[in-house]
Formats: structure tokens, sequence, C-alpha cells
């Protein structure tokens, strides 16, 4: 009976391992053929992720144009529109510009005296900041000639009478002169030239009409206006 007992509990020792193996083997199967959803990996790279950079404007973009009085405003594309038409002139700016550069030259010759012959060092430095002040003006006054198709006998600046203008035998009086009679003589010259200068400036802001030698005229009466100040203040010894 003992014996009997035993072989039972083989059995089903057996059927039971039979039965693992059979879950197992079941098991593994699935694994195995089981579809993988899930992404693919992918490879690591060292490239930067591109940059989303703005496109070339357009060139035919809408641009908005003002109407004229009581009209709407219109919309024309960018490569439609004509280049803006240059500043106008008129004849009160020709005649400022074809007196000014011969007024600036006279200024010029004036200044180059004093190097040599002025007594007061203040009064050389006066001078030097007219030499490098008007000289560039000169060429910035033939240019806007030049731009326009003018010329210094353009219009009728050379016909009129230049305030300030120093005679020739004025100019041989103070080349003659030295020291303290130079300084004195170069002063009361370069004063009165100066005020011409800045009367032809104020006649031309109020007659004339382009924008640059408004600008240019404007400089004029500010910046000689403050020079006859600096000559009359070193003639005087004040400061």
């Amino acid at each position: 009976m003992r014996i009997r007992g035993l072989l039972r509990q083989s059995r089903k020792l057996v059927l039971i391992e039979l039965a693992v193996l059979a879950v197992l083997a079941v098991g593994i199967a699935v694994a195995v053929s089981w579809p993988d959803s899930g992404p693919e990996p992918t490879a690591q790279t060292n490239e930067p992720a591109p940059l989303d950079l703005p496109g070339i404007p357009d060139a035919t973009a809408p641009v908005l144009m003002p109407g004229g009085p009581g009209e709407p405003a219109k919309t024309l594309a960018a490569n439609e529109m004509s280049p803006m038409a240059r500043p106008p002139h008129n004849n009160a700016d020709t005649r400022f510009v074809t007196m000014m550069i011969p007024h600036h030259e006279q200024a010029l010759v004036m200044a180059k005296l004093v190097g040599d012959r002025a007594e007061n060092p203040n009064l050389k430095i006066i001078a030097d900041r007219i030499l490098a002040a008007q000289d560039p003006e000169i060429k910035t006054l033939e240019s806007w000639l030049t731009d326009r198709g003018l010329d210094r006998n353009s219009g009728d600046g050379h016909r009129h009478e230049m305030a300030g203008m120093q005679t020739a035998d004025a100019l041989n009086r103070l080349t003659a002169a030295r020291g303290a009679d130079f300084d004195r003589m170069f002063v009361a010259m370069m004063t009165d030239h100066h005020q011409g200068a800045i009367a032809m400036a104020n006649e031309v802001l109020t007659l004339g009409t382009d924008i640059i030698i408004n600008d240019f005229a404007s400089g004029v009466v500010v910046e000689q206006g403050v020079e006859i100040n600096r000559m009359r203040e070193v003639l005087t010894g004040s400061r």
C-alpha cells in the first residue's frame, strides 16, 4: 500500500511539472510573436537642429501712399514707387552759393596772413579754425553747383555786391601790418567780413527753398556770429 501511495504522488508531481513547462512554452511563444508597437530607436547625431531664419523681404510689399486733399490713400508695390525727387532750389539759393564761394576764399586769404604777422596767439587759434572750417565748406558749395549742372557763373550772384568783401587796398594794408596793428586791422576786417556772410545767409534763409542750403546758411549765422565774439574778446583781453 505504501508503494502505491508513493507512485501516486510521483505521478502528480510529473503532471504538475508538465503543466508548468507547458505554461512557460506558451509564454515564450507569445513574447516572441507579439508585435512591437513602439517607435524604433533613432540614431543620435551631433548635427544641430535647423534654424527657422526669416526669408528675404518682399520687394513688392504694398506701401501706403497718402492721397491729395479729399482723395483716398493708395497702395503701391515697393518696386513700383518712383525715387524721391531732388529737393528744389531757386535763384536765391544759386545766388547765395555763387557769392559765398568767393566770399569764403577771401576769408582764407586773410586768415593765412595771421600766422607770421599777428601778435596775439589766441588770434592765431581763431585763424586756424577759420581755415579748417571754410576750406571744406567751399568744396561743399562747389559740389552743390556741380550736382545741379551749375557753376560759379550761374544765376545772378556774380553781379551782386557781396556784403563784407574787403577791397584790394585794404588787403594790401593788412598784408603790410605787423604785431598789434595787424591784430586790430584783422579783427576789424574779419568782423566786417563775417557780418556780410551772416547778412547773405539770412537772405537765403528767407528767400531760398533748398533744404541743404538752408542748413548751410543756418550754420553760417551761428558759427560766424560766435567767431565775431571770440575775436572781440581776444582784442580786448577778456575771457
